[in-house]
């Protein structure tokens, strides 16, 4: 089914446009080969190289869950995690940065009209970064704010043609400032020894003045309120938030996986046997499979649930405790699948490293910590079993 919405031109003149459906998903066959044809030089640059930028914004990855109205897909975040792990299996890198310019058109749409005009009125395509934690200086303003400091860790930044930073703004309050390419240098302090192609590089600014037309509450954001209207659910952000880091994730595992049976399936031990006739194998191969599996499973039941609209106490505990649990598992199955490799896991060339190296890597971030999470599900849990007493 199709839904026809009205489009604003830069002009400012109004055309029907037809919505592809939700199960519309991101082409990923041509961005996978690129990204594995790419990969090592994804590594060696520390970002993305033109050619899987290119790749990556035809696969359509920013317009996915880009309101209809202005052109994008409104697609499914079911699509998008399946999307992101495919791409995954070649290279988290890539994987990484298609996840976070999705996932910022959805946070984009919670910009007044006129900011979503500004960012959007020449098309969907725009590749977005972000840093959101709060940093940085901000003055309130006659129509806006101005705002100066350094913000870290915004991946694909080098590419993109906007920037989503968070700051606290007088109040105080937690607000997002959607700032254009030509006002922030990007500097170069991306050396990580994991996801090292995602060019997470800091931002800096020197007394911008960002229009109250690009800037809305992280509030908003976080309850799903006051965002455009559109055929997908309008939901609590946490459902989501944490799907955009562990999707590369499962698609790095799966990939570390085939690469491990492949070559342990040929493999010869010292000793003149087969390594295929190793009952360790078996045992790593499978528990890692199940692992893996397991792992998918929870994000798609998380997915499902915000696709649906479900965003009940239930989903809201759950969801975050599921996508740091899905991390674990799917660093223990790597973990696995390095160990059993050998030394031949461990060669710079090797995909098996890249992954081990990748998984860890993304596994550390704040939103995919088990701890808080935890506290989070537990209190719902108790707070429910006391009061069904």
């Amino acid at each position: 089914m199709t839904t026809t919405a009205n489009t604003v031109t830069p002009e400012g003149s109004t055309e029907p446009r037809t919505a592809a459906p939700r199960t519309a998903a991101p082409r990923t066959a041509e961005l996978r080969a690129v990204a594995a044809r790419w990969a090592e030089r994804t590594e060696a640059e520390r970002r993305l190289p033109a050619e899987v930028v290119t790749a990556l914004r035809d696969a359509g990855f920013a317009r996915h869950l880009v309101p209809a109205r202005w052109g994008g897909t409104e697609g499914s975040f079911t699509a998008l995690l399946e999307a992101v792990a495919e791409v995954g299996e070649s290279c988290a890198s890539t994987a990484w940065n298609a996840a976070v310019h999705a996932i910022l058109g959805r946070m984009v749409s919670h910009l007044p009209e006129k900011g979503r005009q500004a960012v959007w009125g020449r098309g969907p395509d725009d590749l977005f970064a972000g840093s959101i934690a709060p940093a940085g200086e901000v003055t309130a303003v006659d129509g806006g704010h101005r705002l100066s400091g350094r913000w870290p860790f915004a991946s694909g930044v080098d590419h993109a043609s906007w920037t989503l930073l968070g700051a606290m703004s007088p109040g105080p309050e937690y607000r997002f400032f959607m700032v254009p390419r030509a006002d922030y240098r990007v500097l170069d302090t991306w050396t990580n020894v994991g996801l090292s192609g995602t060019g997470s590089n800091a931002v800096a600014l020197d007394d911008v003045f960002v229009p109250g037309h690009l800037s809305f509450a992280q509030a908003e954001l976080m309850t799903g309120a006051a965002a455009e209207e559109a055929s997908c659910p309008r939901i609590p952000f946490k459902l989501v938030n944490g799907l955009t880091f562990v999707a590369p994730v499962l698609g790095a595992a799966r990939g570390a996986l085939r690469s491990s049976a492949a070559r342990l399936a040929v493999k010869t031990e010292i000793t003149g046997t087969a390594t295929r006739a190793d009952p360790a194998v078996h045992t790593a191969l499978a528990r890692a499979g199940a692992e893996i599996d397991a792992a998918q499973l929870l994000l798609e039941r998380a997915a499902a649930a915000a696709d649906g609209g479900a965003a009940g106490a239930l989903e809201r505990a759950r969801a975050p405790r599921d996508f740091a649990f899905a991390a674990e598992l799917l660093g223990a199955a790597v973990d696995r699948l390095f160990r059993i490799g050998g030394a031949r896991s461990q060669t710079m060339s090797d995909p098996v490293q890249r992954a081990w190296r990748d998984v860890n890597c993304a596994a550390g971030h704040a939103v995919l910590q088990f701890g808080p999470a935890a506290g989070v599900f537990t209190t719902h849990l108790m707070d429910g079993v006391h009061q069904d007493v």
